[in-house]
């Protein structure tokens, strides 16, 4: 049996919130998907995550929310993750923090894992160390389910390759996030792992990132601190991936890198 999962990168403020939310149901129709997972971690004015936003965003279609390094820049998160096991924070925080970084979500073709981890190579903070935090708890899934779906959110090209070929066997899929520039690496590694190294986003297409042009070049250019607002372009791309994964042996059996464009209208989605 083959289990469908989509993948989509860094939800960058409310011009992404609102593509993603708007075109999940038809992504999933026409692509025949099974299980949806989206990075929301700059879904809220292009720093972390709300409430609100998690709910909408869960009820639009996803199954499973990852974050990364901008989990806690919304003050309210840290009551809320507690009560949402499937808003994801980075598995390799010390113990005691709230929330957690996998969960297990039983569907009509056998249950899957969903991993979030955060890299530690130029990242401004240094969590406990991604492989070893990440090993244990695969290890730890792997008696539950062998479908299991990773999110590296990391700045590094290396780290991530590194990650990927580290559970290259032990996953279903490895996919990238942080960087919001999709790359072109996807493939299935010798141990039947699908990896790509970032999904890119889902934001403004006119923009540095998600973020408006103007203030980004002047930080550039004077070396000052300002501001970086979420770009407002009508544009917004959809960026992910979509792995098809063999549920009994949990290894994928194809990656396809996703992108679409999304301009407000009765029609949705632009191919």
């Amino acid at each position: 049996m083959l289990i469908k999962i989509l993948f989509l990168g860094d939800i960058v403020g409310e011009p992404g919130r609102r593509a993603v939310i708007e075109s999940l149901p038809h992504i999933r129709d026409e692509h025949g998907i099974d299980f949806i997972i989206v990075n929301g971690e700059n879904s809220a004015n292009g720093r972390g995550i709300t409430s609100k936003i998690s709910i909408d965003l869960l009820r639009a279609g996803a199954a499973v929310i990852t974050t990364g390094d901008h989990i806690w820049d919304q003050r309210e998160i840290a009551g809320y993750l507690p009560t949402e096991p499937r808003l994801l924070r980075p598995i390799n925080y010390p113990p005691g923090v709230p929330g957690a970084g996998s969960i297990v979500l039983e569907t009509a073709k056998g249950p899957v894992g969903v991993i979030n981890v955060q890299g530690r190579t130029f990242m401004k903070l240094a969590l406990e160390n991604p492989f070893l935090a990440i090993q244990a708890e695969v290890e730890k899934m792997r008696e539950q389910t062998k479908v299991i779906f990773v999110d590296v959110h990391a700045e590094a090209t290396s780290e991530k390759v590194a990650m990927g070929r580290f559970l290259d066997g032990k996953v279903s899929a490895v996919v990238g996030t942080h960087t919001h520039v999709q790359t072109s690496d996807e493939r299935i590694l010798p141990g039947g792992t699908a990896f790509l190294c970032d999904a890119g986003m889902c934001g403004p297409l006119d923009s540095i990132i998600g973020s408006d042009i103007a203030q980004i070049l002047e930080r550039f250019l004077t070396a000052l601190p300002s501001p970086s607002p979420v770009a407002r372009g009508v544009e917004v791309q959809i960026s992910g991936a979509i792995v098809t994964i063999d549920a009994e042996s949990g290894h994928a059996v194809a990656i396809e890198r996703f992108l679409r464009k999304f301009v407000p209208g009765p029609n949705g989605i632009v191919k």
